[in-house]
Parts: C-alpha cells; sequence; structure tokens
C-alpha cells in the first residue's frame, strides 16, 4: 500500500511565506512522500523596499517584482486570495472569480502567512481619499498622482488652490513614510525644471508623525540627524501631530500633549489634494475573522511558532503576534523578521514530521537602514551608526544582495546608473480595472474536474 502524502500549504506570498516555502525545499528535496503548496494572492514576490523609488520613477515595475514560480521548484503554486481557514476540517478556501471557480485545498500542516493591510484606525474619511504605499499599484497610482497634480497646478492661475496642489502630506514618520517622502520630493524637484511656471519654492512636502521621533527603532542621534536633512531638503516635518480627518481637500491634525502638561490639544489644517498614508497595518480580515485565538488582531503563537490549539499549524510574519522577551511587546512588523520566523518555521516543520525535536524562535535584529533621498541615508548595523553618503551606499548594496534573481539585481543596477546621468520620466500613465471581482461556488480540489 502507498503512503498517502503529507501536504504542507504555505498561505502568503510574501517574504515570510516565499522564504519559508524554499526552506522546506531544501528540507524535502529528496524526498518524495512531502507536499509542499504556495498559495498568493499575486503570483509574483515584491521587494517593498523599492515602492517608494518606484513611486518617484527611478524603477521600472517589474524589476521589482520576482515570479514566484522562478523562484520555487518542487512546489504546487496557486494564484488565488485566500476566503477562509477550517483549522479543524484541514482546508482552506480560496474565492473564486468570473473566470475560475473557488478551490478548497486540504492540508496536513499548514504556515500562515498573510501579512498584514493598511490600517485607518477607523477613520473612513481617510480610507477613502488618502493613498497608501503598499502594493505594486499604490506606487504607480501615487507616481501618477504627483505628476497630475504639476499638470494641474503648472496653468493654474488661483493661487490658493495652486497652493493646495503642490502640497503633498505623508502621514507617518517611519521607514516607508520617509523613504517616500525622500523620494517624492527627489521627483518633484527634478521634474519642476519641465514646468517653467512652477518654482521650487513652490513645492511643499510635508511629513505627520504622532510619535516625539521619526524613524522609531532607531538611534536617537540617527533620527535626528535624518531630521535635519529631510529638513535641508525642504521637507517638513511635524512631530507629536495626529491626524483627525481629511476629505480630499483639507487635512485636519491635532497636536499630542502629555496629561501632565494640562492644556488643550491644538488643531491645525492643511489644505492639500494628496495625502499618502503610511502610518500602520492590521493584519487582513481573514486572520480576524478565522478560528485561531487572536490578540490585536494577530494569531497568538508559542515559543516555536506553532499555534497552540492547533499543532501542525504555524504563523510567521505580520499576522503573527510574537513578543519581545526584552520589552514584552510585540517585534516590529519587517521584512527581517519574517525571514526569520520563516526559516525557524521550516526548521520545526521539518523537526515535526520527522519526529524530531523543535527549536524556539530566537531573534535579533541585525540592524535598520533608510534612504532619505538624494544619496543620503541612515543606518544602524552591527553596532554601529553609519549617516549621510555612505549608508545610502550601504542601503543599495544590502538590498540589491537580498534580490532573489541575478537578472533583477542588474536590472534594478542598470536603472540606478540610468538615472545618475537622466532625468526622471514625467509620463502619467492612465491605467483603470473596470470589471468587478465577483464570488462564483468553491470547486472541491480534485485531479480531473472534467
Amino acid at each position: 500500500m502507498v503512503e498517502k502524502k503529507k501536504k504542507i500549504v504555505i498561505l502568503g506570498g510574501g517574504y515570510g511565506g516565499v522564504e519559508c516555502t524554499r526552506k522546506l525545499e531544501e528540507y524535502f528535496k529528496n524526498e518524495d512522500d512531502v507536499e509542499i503548496v504556495l498559495i498568493s494572492e499575486d503570483n509574483f514576490l515584491l521587494f517593498t523596499p523599492m515602492l517608494p523609488q518606484v513611486a518617484a520613477g527611478m524603477l521600472a515595475t517589474r524589476h521589482i517584482v520576482m515570479p514566484i514560480r522562478t523562484i520555487v521548484k518542487k512546489t504546487t503554486f496557486y494564484e488565488g486570495r485566500v476566503k477562509n481557514i477550517d483549522p479543524y476540517g484541514k482546508i482552506v478556501n480560496l474565492w473564486g472569480t468570473d473566470e475560475k471557480r473557488g478551490v478548497s485545498i486540504h492540508y496536513d500542516f499548514l504556515v500562515v502567512s498573510l501579512g498584514s493591510e493598511t490600517n485607518f484606525f477607523g477613520m473612513s474619511d481617510l480610507e477613502k481619499h488618502a493613498y497608501t504605499m503598499k502594493t505594486l499599484n499604490d506606487a504607480m497610482t501615487v507616481r501618477n498622482r504627483v505628476i497630475d497634480m504639476l499638470e494641474q497646478a503648472e496653468n493654474e492661475p488661483n493661487p490658493i488652490l495652486r497652493e493646495s496642489l503642490l502640497t503633498l502630506v505623508i502621514v507617518g514618520g517611519g521607514f516607508a513614510g520617509i523613504e517616500t517622502a525622500g523620494e517624492l520630493m527627489d521627483l518633484l524637484l527634478d521634474a519642476s525644471k519641465y514646468y517653467p511656471k512652477i518654482n521650487k519654492n513652490d513645492i511643499n512636502v510635508v511629513v505627520l508623525e504622532a510619535l516625539p521621533n521619526i524613524l522609531p527603532g532607531f538611534d536617537e542621534k540617527l533620527a535626528k540627524f535624518a531630521h535635519r536633512l529631510l529638513n535641508k531638503h525642504g521637507i517638513e516635518i511635524k512631530l507629536k501631530t495626529a491626524v483627525t480627518s481629511f476629505d480630499g481637500f483639507e487635512i485636519k491634525m491635532k497636536k499630542i500633549v502629555e496629561k501632565s502638561e494640562n492644556q488643550d490639544s491644538e488643531t491645525e489644517a492643511i489644505q492639500t489634494r494628496t495625502v499618502i498614508w503610511t502610518a500602520g497595518v492590521t493584519p487582513v480580515n481573514t486572520i480576524k475573522r478565522s478560528m485561531f485565538k487572536t490578540e490585536r488582531g494577530k494569531i497568538i503563537v508559542n515559543d516555536f511558532l506553532e499555534v497552540s490549539d492547533f499543532p501542525g499549524v504555524f504563523a510567521i510574519g505580520d499576522c503573527a503576534l510574537f513578543l519581545d522577551p526584552k520589552t514584552e511587546k510585540p517585534f516590529a512588523p519587517t521584512a527581517q523578521l519574517a525571514e526569520a520566523q520563516a526559516k525557524t518555521a521550516a526548521y520545526n516543520l521539518h523537526s515535526l514530521i520527522r519526529n524530531e525535536k523543535m527549536k524556539k524562535f530566537e531573534y535579533e535584529s541585525r540592524g535598520q537602514m533608510a534612504i532619505i533621498g538624494k544619496r543620503n541615508g541612515v543606518a544602524s548595523i552591527f553596532g554601529m551608526n553609519i549617516s549621510g553618503i555612505w549608508a545610502w551606499f550601504l542601503w543599495r548594496n544590502v538590498y540589491l544582495s537580498k534580490i532573489p534573481r541575478w537578472d533583477k539585481r542588474l536590472r534594478v543596477f542598470l536603472d540606478w546608473t540610468i538615472d545618475l546621468f537622466f532625468d526622471r520620466d514625467i509620463s502619467r500613465l492612465k491605467f483603470e480595472d473596470k470589471r468587478p471581482t465577483k464570488e462564483y461556488k468553491v470547486l472541491d480540489e480534485v485531479d480531473d474536474v472534467w
């Protein structure tokens, strides 16, 4: 009698999901009794640290995406969106579309790495009117928007309206917000030479941050260095400032004051047509409505990254709640953390299947880096603090080495080189998808449907 294959299903094609899949392929490369399945909403791995450079027109869109089928070898890949997870029946259901029916996939072992989505903290007006910077489509939409604002402002006679068109507000002073602000300011300054009626002093880029410093988690001196450099580059930063609303024309905010200060919060408003929201993330709704125990919307896992009530189910990345034993607070949701957890989850899955001892997840950050526009950056790595052009150079080399395909590395390198000698393209590309997404009935997973 042929022994039934053990099936491992990985949900999510981000850093965590792809890295876990690759490690599992290494562990089981010579074994035929284990089947690996990867499910992702997109058929590519998106290199998110370079999204701001796509938005600024420095990198071509195709160059920061790696087709998943070219990265994994032994794995069965499904492009689809997860509808729900049944941990009791050990089934994952995928949504259907107008061109394909939904699919139900059975698993023996499961890794949940579905990542996160933008968190607007319940502010529906911001969710409706603000732009985000999380997907490739977001980056292209922001780029089109910025160029559109230049086109409208060039021939706008009303000075008040013109000022609002040329004012960009980025909410969030973390990595995504700061890097987006720096790159977009570079784009605006470079492009302004083609708009004779727009002076560089007319351009306003504002960053709003609720905390007392930008780049939380960085060394305080480095964060202040970045703050000063961004100010010098023409970017205004407002700290201890919380957004209260945005109606598409005006963003309102208030100053955050300590209780001990015993004073009312100051309110302020900025006339702008473009707000880019990078202020927070939250686990996807699939996780929130699942049967797994959650806290703050994240799946609770034990020291081995395993879901306690469901042996053989692991959760990693942004959708897993794992506390830093030193601070008793969750680790920052970074690609570095997701990859580290992916390696531990893959090791523990291999150990579980082979009846060997699992290991606890232990994490030590290797460092942090951020670029802040025009060949400047900040980095904290191996206990050293680096700033300026050397940090910028280090950022480029480190992230270039992390791209999993050599052809993509070469394309990114060539884009960077070309940017040194030529101006950025200011064409505005119009694109939209008018077809609505429909739900179709689920089709059981079978070898031959017809």
